[in-house]
C-alpha cells in the first residue's frame, strides 16, 4: 500500500519543514510514502470561500484515481488514539487498497464535492491547530501508527 498526503499551500517556517522532512524520512522505513503540496489558489480576493474550495477540490481530485481510498482531515472526522489509529492504518494495509491518500485542506475546508467523494474524515483533535502544523503532527501520527503495529518502543503505552 502507498500513502499519500496531500496538502493546500506551501510551508514557509523552515523549522518545521525540517521537522517535517525527519518524520517524513523515518516513515519511508515503513510505508511508500509521499507528501505532496498543491500551490495555493491564484487570485483569491474576487473569490467567495465556496469557489475558493471548489478550485481546491478540483486540485485535489486530479491528483486521485477511482480506486483511491480519499480521507480528508476535517474537524467534523472520527478521532482517534494513537493505537487505534494503528488498527486503522493495518485494516487498510489488509483490505489490499493499493493508494491511501489523506488530504489537509485550505483555509475554508472542503467544497460539497470533495465531502462525497471522501471515503472516510479523520480528525486530529477538536481544536484548531494551523494547516502546517497539522502536517508535521499528522505524518508523525502515521509513523507512530506504524512503529506501534511492529511493536517497537517508540510509542510508550
Amino acid at each position: 500500500m502507498k500513502i499519500t498526503l496531500l496538502a493546500i499551500g506551501k510551508t514557509d517556517d523552515k523549522k518545521l519543514i525540517e521537522l517535517t522532512e525527519v518524520y517524513i524520512k523515518r516513515l519511508s522505513h515503513y510505508v511508500s510514502f509521499t507528501f505532496e503540496i498543491i500551490p495555493d489558489i491564484k487570485k483569491t480576493k474576487n473569490l467567495s470561500e465556496a469557489q475558493q474550495k471548489q478550485l481546491e477540490g478540483e486540485e485535489i481530485l486530479k491528483r486521485t484515481q477511482t480506486a483511491d481510498a480519499l480521507i480528508l482531515l476535517d474537524e467534523k472526522g472520527k478521532t482517534y488514539n494513537s493505537e487505534k489509529f494503528s488498527q486503522y492504518l493495518q485494516k487498510h494495509m489488509n483490505s489490499g487498497l493499493k493508494n491511501l491518500i489523506f488530504v489537509i485542506g485550505g483555509p475554508y475546508g472542503f467544497s460539497d464535492e470533495m465531502y462525497s467523494r471522501a471515503n472516510g474524515k479523520v480528525s486530529l483533535s477538536a481544536m484548531t491547530f494551523s494547516h502546517q502544523m497539522v502536517r508535521l503532527f499528522f505524518i508523525e501520527q502515521i509513523y507512530r501508527g506504524f512503529t506501534i503495529l511492529r511493536n517497537e518502543p517508540y510509542h510508550h503505552r
